[in-house]
This record gives C-alpha cells, sequence and structure tokens, in this order.
C-alpha cells in the first residue's frame, strides 16, 4: 500500500496548502479533473473575463446617450473563447507538470474515495496517509425534471466553452450564477429567457437588492418569475412546457440551480468524516473534522463556496497541519460576496431580514450613486449603498451596494468593520476624494 505523510483531495484552493515548510514530507495530491479548480478553469476567472466582455458591449450600445457615437454590432464570440481559455488552459496544465515534477509530490490523476481511517481507494489501489485534507469541491445540482436527462443542457462547467454564441438562451435558476451568465450572454447578443420558481432573484441577498436587481432584469430581458418547468425535450432545439401552461423554445439551455459539495463522491462517512443535512463536511474552528488527522477546506465545507474564503482556510490549514500548539482558527465572522452581472453586487454581513428576524434593532441608510457628482456623470438610475448599523454601538452591522464597482466600494467598509471602528469614524476621520465614486459611501455613513 502507498503512504504518504500527507494527501490533499483536490487541486484548487488545496493545491497552495504546499508550502517550502512541507518540503521534507511525502505528499499526494489526488485529482479527478484539472488543476486550479473551480475558480480557474470554470467559475470565477472565465467568468469575469466574459463578465468585462459584455460590459464593453453594453457600454457600446448606451454610449449614444451620452453624445459618445458608438455602435454595438456583434461579437466574436470564438475569439473572445479563446482568449480566455487560451490563458487559462496552459496555467491548469503547468500547475499539473509542476507538481509531477517535485520529487517529493505524488500526484494521482483520478479520484480517492475512503475505505477506512485515512485510508483510500484511488484508481482501484490502496493508498493511506498520516494527515489528509479534504479540498474536493463542489458540482453543480441538477433537478430532477422530466425529460432534462435526455437534453444536451449546459452547466457552468461548459456553458463558457460553447462553440457557437446562442441566439436563444433559457437559463433555469435565480442565483449568482444565472445572473451573471445570463448578463454575458445577453450583453454579447444572445436572447436570454430566465425561469425562476422564485419572486425575487438573489434568494440570499438583503431584500432591497433583491427587489432592485430583479426589476433592472424584468426591464432588460425575459425574465418569468414564479415559473416552473413541468417537461423538457430536445429534438434539433429545446422545447420547455412551463407551470403556467406556455411553451418556449430555445437552442441552449444553461441549468444554474444551485451547487453541492462533493462529499458524497469521496464516501467521508467511511473514513468517519461528518456532514450536516446539505452535505458540507463539518469543522472546527481549527478547520479540523470529525476523524483524526483529516482537515477540509473550501467548496466541500463552506456553504459561501468563494475562492477568497477557500484561501483564506487554505492558510489556516497550511499552518495547522505542522504546529506543534499555536493552532490557527478560522475567522468567518465577515464574509464578504459579490455578483458581477450587471450592474454589480456586493455585500457583506448581516441583512435587513436578518436583523429583524432576531429582534435587533438598527439604523438604515440608503443612498442612491445618483446622490453624488460621479453618479451624475455616468447617469447612473439604479444603484445604491445601503447600509446597517448598531444604535448603541455604532458599529455597522451589514453593508449592501448595488451599482458599478461595487464589489471594489464596499472594501473599505469591510476594513473598518474588521477593525471595529464606528460609523462615525468611517464618514469623519479621513477625507474621501471628490467627486469620486468613493462619495456615496460617505454619504450613506454621514447619513447614520
Amino acid at each position: 500500500m502507498a503512504h504518504h505523510d500527507l494527501l490533499i483531495i483536490g487541486a484548487g484552493s488545496g493545491n497552495s496548502v504546499i508550502g517550502p515548510e512541507l518540503d521534507d514530507w511525502d505528499i499526494a495530491i489526488a485529482e479527478p479533473w484539472v488543476f486550479g479548480g473551480t475558480c480557474l478553469n470554470r467559475g470565477c476567472i472565465p467568468s469575469k473575463m466574459l463578465v468585462h466582455a459584455a460590459d464593453l458591449a453594453l457600454a457600446a450600445r448606451h454610449a449614444p446617450a451620452l453624445g459618445v457615437h458608438t455602435t454595438f454590432d456583434g461579437v466574436d464570440w470564438p475569439a473572445i473563447r479563446d482568449r480566455i481559455f487560451g490563458r487559462i488552459d496552459p496555467i491548469a496544465e503547468s500547475g499539473l507538470e509542476y507538481r509531477h515534477s517535485l520529487d517529493h509530490v505524488t500526484v494521482y490523476e483520478s479520484e480517492a474515495r475512503f475505505t477506512g481511517d485515512r485510508t483510500f481507494d484511488v484508481a482501484g489501489a490502496p493508498v493511506s496517509a498520516d494527515r489528509v485534507v479534504l479540498a474536493a469541491g463542489a458540482r453543480s445540482v441538477v433537478p430532477d425534471l422530466p425529460g432534462l436527462a435526455d437534453t444536451p443542457f449546459h452547466t457552468s462547467d461548459s456553458i463558457m466553452r460553447v462553440d457557437e454564441l446562442p441566439r436563444h438562451l433559457v437559463i433555469l435558476g435565480g442565483g449568482f450564477i444565472a445572473l451573471e451568465m445570463a448578463h454575458v450572454f445577453h450583453g454579447l447578443g444572445s436572447r436570454v429567457t430566465i425561469l425562476y420558481r422564485g419572486d425575487l432573484l438573489l434568494r440570499r441577498a438583503d431584500e432591497d437588492v433583491r427587489r432592485r436587481i430583479t426589476d433592472i432584469y424584468a426591464d432588460r430581458l425575459d425574465l418569468r418569475l414564479g415559473t416552473e418547468v413541468e417537461q423538457v425535450s430536445h429534438d434539433g432545439a429545446f422545447r420547455f412546457d412551463l407551470s403556467d401552461g406556455s411553451t418556449l423554445e430555445a437552442d441552449a439551455l444553461l441549468v444554474a440551480t444551485g451547487r453541492r459539495p462533493n462529499s458524497d463522491r469521496l464516501d467521508v462517512a467511511a473514513g468517519g468524516v461528518d456532514v450536516d443535512r446539505g452535505g458540507y463536511v463539518t469543522t472546527d474552528e481549527f478547520l479540523r473534522t470529525s476523524a483524526e488527522g483529516v482537515w477540509a477546506l473550501g467548496d466541500i465545507t463552506n456553504p459561501a463556496q468563494l475562492k477568497h474564503t477557500a484561501n483564506a482556510e487554505a492558510r489556516v490549514v497550511a499552518h495547522n497541519l505542522s504546529a506543534t500548539g499555536d493552532l490557527w482558527p478560522i475567522d468567518r465572522s465577515l464574509t464578504p460576496a459579490a455578483v458581477f452581472c450587471h450592474p454589480q453586487i456586493a455585500s457583506v454581513g448581516l441583512t435587513e431580514a436578518q436583523l429583524l428576524a432576531d429582534g435587533r434593532p438598527f439604523l438604515r441608510s440608503l443612498r442612491d450613486y445618483s446622490d453624488i457628482a460621479y453618479g451624475w456623470a455616468m447617469e447612473d438610475t439604479t444603484g445604491f449603498v445601503k447600509l446597517l448599523a448598531d444604535p448603541g454601538t455604532r458599529l455597522l452591522l451589514g453593508a449592501h451596494l448595488l451599482g458599478p464597482h461595487a464589489p471594489t466600494l464596499i472594501h473599505q467598509l469591510i476594513q473598518g468593520m474588521a477593525h471595529g471602528l464606528t460609523v462615525d469614524q468611517m464618514a469623519h476621520d479621513h477625507l474621501y476624494i471628490h467627486p469620486a465614486m468613493s462619495e456615496v459611501v460617505e454619504q450613506a455613513l454621514l447619513e447614520l
């Protein structure tokens, strides 16, 4: 039986656990897919490269309203796609080649499944390890819809690599993947229909954000809320029988109805690793699982499923693996998130609904982008900053931004929250550049 000091299952953020301090360890990585994980290959990076192209296409359409004579004449989809994956694929390949080149690292290009306490079946061969890191990520959820399995549908794994720009793309779902891909393909020239059974998009977002982005998307594309698919068929084109009695046809389908952790593929129960109701591996504050010598990080353990949280967790695990007593805890008390749809969305902390449900008193401030000079310059009519603060401590409890550069603007608020600054300190203790976009944050803070 092959035995290692450390076995890492998953080569996304798990790959970054390996540092110089482990040069004298015998390490193995089990990865059945490509190196780099979801973010590099089928998530954050390629999607944002597509988002940037869609932003430029929309800017060309909208510039005439500002007196700039631009037009949108379509896109060269293969050129857009190949620019992205022509850069990404070599990075994944070089990561695999680099790990293969290291004398103290063994790469298993296959799945690893628990067979017992830190013992595994890897491509039919037994493997064991003193320590194990579970970083196997998550995968798309495919609903059990009649006929769906017999159609050539896409998930986020494949939609960004299609050969042709769809004429009409139907998207099932109303979360961040649905919104980002709707922006990409609509922005680049496809007709897009979103089918979502809920009444507002982005189920976990603050309600003011949900209402605003739902209104924006309803004006921009074919958004059908409160709608379920009863039957899907494909005969050269997709046909959807909908819950309202209508039918819909399209040439492409993206299923974006959520993601689930890959704990089941690892058969973690056989290794004594506990999971919660959602299948996420449970850990303590040091990212240790219920099984001795087994740690977990990233999407397999964290429902937030964010690359920046996975990176932070990888740093914690990397330290704790070789620490003799000074273990680092993970701090997820402030976990910011962003949606790179159009307009962009960013949030951190509690929503208004959560505060109301907890019965916590709060102060509320909402300032529109149009309240500041740069908002006027952009003719922005939809963006806003919403802040929620504790009336006693004057600490910021939540921040929710919708509009251009929202994921960048929120960082000064995150930093203030992380360092325990009051809203008064954040508003008054430094100067805000005029007429920069950050003035909308200043005005929201001053309102509190």
